[in-house]
């Protein structure tokens, strides 16, 4: 196996990862490491190139080191993709191969599960490193982050509604989610619950139905949820979403997903803020997840207890910037990276 370090301007550390003998190519990204190691999690997918793939694990892994700063973790933040479809590609031989890379990295990173990995490939990982949470099973198993991001998300809905409207109160919103997996499809259940209309889209027909049966949602083509009725847009799957050609088309109040990077730039956030579109920033709704497997990597034996105190904090956070970019007529996303960068600064100088 061959591990390739690259040089960067922006962050600690890249790593190229390579098995020809597994057809295995991945990256490894370490964005900062000033709060504490690097967590974020392993994501598989079929990109289109290894340019594509880097491209994807430098902003996934400086969207974690404001995630993990934003919910105020002792962590830093990283990455890491392997290139290939999970549903054909994926062998355990490739997985321990790529953790024996994540191991070579000595506790500078932690990874944890993302798109196209589960707990049992987790456990197939920790094999080979220690450097691995979201296991299902141990003293510390954190298991699927999946349901404590979908609370996040939620909590940050009802907050970013009550921000427009003065009340949580959902069950007179349609609410328009993209992406039916884990998060997704645990969203979906909690905003049911809590009495909103469902409008859905996924690449999954098969998810898409079985959506109509359970949550008796509406479902629409990928490229028609942009074009919604709707009051509120919670985009759960890739990244990139929200830009030039998507924003004109939206006709929702709020914006406030699950999906990382969200935004195709920060010209976007602008737009959004132009149109009179409220952001909640992706890296500080969708933190339940890391908050999760924070207390494996952390050790933590009370797990509920912590995991609940940060979602807390974290959905004062998101009223905080909320108030401050509109006292200030600035969008969320500029007040919430301004907000993490002066919390990183007090971190280290402590």
């Amino acid at each position: 196996m061959t591990i390739t370090a690259l040089p960067s301007t922006t962050h600690e550390e890249i790593y190229r990862v390579e098995e020809p003998t597994l057809g295995l190519v991945g990256f490894i990204a370490l964005h900062s490491t000033q709060l504490g190691p690097a967590a974020g999690g392993l994501r598989m997918r079929p990109y289109a190139s290894e340019a594509e793939a880097l491209l994807d694990v430098q902003r996934l892994s400086e969207g974690m080191t404001y995630k993990n700063a934003a919910a105020g973790l002792a962590l830093g933040g990283g990455k890491a993709v392997i290139i290939g479809d999970p549903a054909t590609d994926k062998t355990p031989a490739l997985l321990r191969a790529f953790a024996r890379a994540i191991h070579s990295l000595d506790g500078r990173y932690y990874t944890a599960e993302d798109m196209g990995m589960s707990p049992a490939d987790m456990a197939i990982l920790a094999e080979e490193t220690p450097y691995v949470a979201g296991l299902a099973e141990g003293d510390f198993a954190s298991g699927d982050p999946s349901p404590i991001t979908a609370r996040g998300i939620f909590n940050a809905i009802c907050t970013s509604q009550a921000h427009i409207s003065g009340s949580k109160d959902l069950s007179a919103l349609t609410i328009a989610v993209q992406g039916l997996g884990h998060v997704g499809w645990s969203l979906c259940g909690l905003l049911t619950q809590a009495g909103a209309s469902l409008v859905v889209t996924d690449v999954n027909q098969d998810q898409l139905n079985k959506a109509q049966k359970v949550f008796g949602a509406k479902t629409v083509a990928p490229d028609e949820i942009y074009s919604v009725e709707a009051d509120i847009f919670a985009p759960c799957a890739i990244g990139g979403i929200l830009n030039a050609k998507t924003i004109p088309q939206l006709k929702v109040a709020i914006v406030c997903g699950g999906a990382n990077n969200q935004l195709a730039s920060p010209a976007d956030a602008v737009a959004l803020h132009e149109a009179g579109i409220l952001y909640a920033p992706d890296f500080v709704t969708n933190g339940g997840g890391i908050i999760n497997v924070a207390t494996e990597i952390e050790q933590i034996s009370d797990r509920d207890t912590f995991v609940t105190e940060k979602l807390r904090a974290l959905d004062v956070t998101l009223e905080t910037i909320l108030a401050q970019a509109k006292a200030t007529d600035q969008s969320p996303d500029a007040v919430a990276i301004s907000t993490v960068q002066a919390h990183m600064a007090a971190q280290s100088a402590a």
